[in-house]
């Protein structure tokens, strides 16, 4: 392919500026301790709606109780749904208690603060008895509204079911962080009760969620495929994991649901990383060039694999 020299500086400039983009990113979210891609996930709508919001964390089995159109009594699935809670709350116990064990002081006043927090959560739902008899209604109108014919197909009567579907997802998470409170209390109480080597072992009983595992293994994504453009090392590649990364998000806002968000910028980024994906550039314009003589596949792949572009 023949290019002239403005047209080469243009896409090694293309290149360098996504990449920046994608490194830039990546690095602030890992430099910042309170990011987390829950926001991203609960807008999220159209068919793989559910699916963003599967990671997101829950406090007990909401939605075998609470979240379950069942029809059962409020009162029934309260108590299901603060029983799930507080047996996390001992099952992470027993697993502390496993990798640092205690005296038979400390885990009796283990043991009271899990009493005292199971109590704690328990006159906090009574609290919200009421809430919880409303919330209840709507889940059951939701399943009637999702079992309507049209339901998925009548733009009006998707937007209703979606709109509902953020509002009981906002109230749920709500209810859920706050018992998640009480469980980052009772935690630091076990805490306070260690010290040294054991509250070192006690500590890594808690699990990463697969909220935070998700993130950063995107955030880690997000520096690599930067790092890579910037310096032209497999471009094609990374120009291509770059292009996925961004079909994912556009994926989450389909422009035909109503209520989407609108992703104009992912869709001018993504035709740029595949004008990237699409040119030889390497000799000119990155790293790709000088490592091609390490490519098992050079003499198959031709100009393909890294090789110089002809100049006009």
């Amino acid at each position: 392919m023949r290019l002239p020299p403005i047209a080469v500086a243009a896409l090694a400039f293309l290149r360098i500026v996504l990449g920046l983009h994608f490194f830039l990113e990546g690095l602030s979210h890992l430099r910042d301790p309170d990011w987390s891609s829950a926001g991203f996930r609960k807008a999220a709508v159209g068919p793989l709606g559910d699916w963003y919001r599967s990671a997101l964390p829950k406090t007990g089995d909401w939605a075998g109780t609470l979240g379950a159109d069942d029809g059962r009594p409020v009162a029934e699935v309260s108590k299901a749904w603060r029983e799930s809670v507080v047996m996390a709350w001992r099952t992470l116990l027993d697993d502390r208690m496993k990798l640092a064990p205690a005296s038979a002081d400390v885990r009796a006043a283990a043991e009271k603060s899990l009493e005292s927090a199971g109590k704690e959560l328990g006159e906090y739902v009574e609290g919200i008895a009421d809430e919880l008899t409303a919330y209840r209604l709507d889940v059951a109108r939701l399943a009637q509204m999702e079992r309507k014919p049209g339901s998925t197909e009548i733009p009006f009567e998707r937007e209703r079911v979606t709109k509902k579907k953020k509002e009981l997802g906002g109230q749920a998470a709500g209810w859920m962080r706050d018992a998640a409170a009480i469980g980052d209390k009772l935690v630091a109480e076990w805490n306070s009760q260690l010290s040294g080597d054991d509250l070192r072992r006690a500590s890594t009983a808690s699990q990463p969620t697969a909220l935070w595992r998700g993130d950063r293994f995107v955030s880690w994504s997000l520096v690599t495929i930067g790092a890579c453009l910037v310096l032209g090392i497999l471009t094609k590649f990374n120009a291509m994991g770059g292009v996925f990364f961004l079909a994912s998000v556009v994926a989450s806002q389909p422009f035909w649901v109503p209520g989407a968000q609108p992703t104009y910028d992912q869709w001018v980024e993504i035709a740029a990383l595949l004008v990237v994906a699409a040119m030889p550039t390497g000799g000119w314009s990155g790293l790709d060039y000088f490592l091609k003589r390490w490519c098992p596949w050079s003499r198959c792949c031709g100009a393909n694999c890294g090789d110089r572009p002809s100049v006009a």
